[in-house]
């Protein structure tokens, strides 16, 4: 099994919400996701990032077949336009 592991900043962190159920939007329609979550960092002090995506694959082949699918593009698009920064990580387990 894999683990995708998405950590943004937002421009404006008013958006969280909306790109929350965006994101949450993909589960059912992707095959090769297994699960999804997202959560919106409720601490108020000196924190990096405000929206988090953890998304599960049973390959890392799953996770291409997911990065490459239409509907995540599509969302992906969204969430690109309204952060400021992005960083992730991919594991195993």
């Amino acid at each position: 099994m894999v683990k995708h592991v998405v950590m943004w900043t937002l421009k404006d962190k008013a958006k969280a919400a909306e790109l929350k159920i965006a994101i949450e939007s993909m589960k059912g329609k992707i095959s090769s996701l297994v699960d999804v979550e997202c959560g919106i960092n409720f601490n108020t002090g000196k924190a990096d990032c405000d929206l988090i995506l953890i998304s599960v694959h049973k390959s890392p082949e799953d996770l291409d077949v997911y990065q490459a699918d239409p509907v995540h593009k599509e969302i992906g698009t969204i969430i690109g336009s309204c952060v400021s920064s992005r960083h992730a990580v991919d594991f195993e387990y």
